[in-house]
Parts: structure tokens; sequence; C-alpha cells
């Protein structure tokens, strides 16, 4: 997996995600749970930072092995963290050898992104802040 294939979505790319942005379209119950999932899954600061370090590794993969050392917790709770990120469908992973290797959904990121996505406004109407 590349790190060009975690680019953010632009409107080019809208056709091709489930997900209507909130302000136009009011999210289904289904995919309102999925969403919250996600949501509460990056809610954690940990867990965040493990999902940009898995994000920005070289490869667009990380050996678990090399996720343990920047947090100042323990193994098991760096292993349970990224048990989160996998039950929440933003990671994917596999064991090779003694080592699980984890990379990032990019489906997951899409749909994410595109909920959040601003549509662009027509000219004439005014922004608020």
């Amino acid at each position: 997996m590349s790190k060009s294939e975690l680019r953010i979505l632009g409107q080019d790319d809208q056709a091709a995600v489930c997900c209507s942005p909130m302000v136009r379209d009011p999210l289904g119950e289904a995919d309102a749970v999925d969403l919250a999932r996600m949501f509460k899954a990056l809610s954690d600061p940990v867990r965040l930072r493990l999902l940009s370090l898995i994000a920005s590794h070289e490869g667009g993969e990380a050996c678990v092995c090399d996720l343990t050392g920047p947090f100042d917790v323990s193994q098991p709770t760096i292993s349970h963290h990224l048990k989160v990120l996998r039950e929440a469908g933003l990671v994917g992973s596999e064991r090779r050898g003694t080592w699980v290797y984890y990379w990032v959904l990019p489906t997951a990121l899409a749909r994410l992104s595109a909920l959040l996505r601003i549509p662009a406004e027509p000219a004439a109407a005014g922004t608020r802040g």
C-alpha cells in the first residue's frame, strides 16, 4: 500500500465514497453506528498517534515492534489500542512470523473525510465562521 492511497478526497472523488456529507443528507442509523465507532476509536490520543505512525511509516505499514517505542505505555496496552483501531475498521493487520503488521484502511479514512467535508458553496453565498 502506498502513501498516495491515503490522500484526502476531493470533489472528483465524491462518487467513490458511500457517505454523503452530513451537511447535505442526514446519516442513516447503520452509518451513524459505524462512523461513531471510528470516531470513538480516534478520540484517544494514543490511538490517534498510532494511526498517524502507521500511516506515515515507510511503505504504509508498520510492524507492532516499531509502534511500542514512542509511547510511555506497556506493550499490552499498545496491543489493546491496536485491537480497538482494527475492530473500528480503521486498520488492517497480518501476522508474519512472530510479528503483526498494521496498515491504515484507505476506505475508512475516505468515509470519515467525506462525512466532514464541507461542500463548495455558491460564490454569492456568505460564509459563517
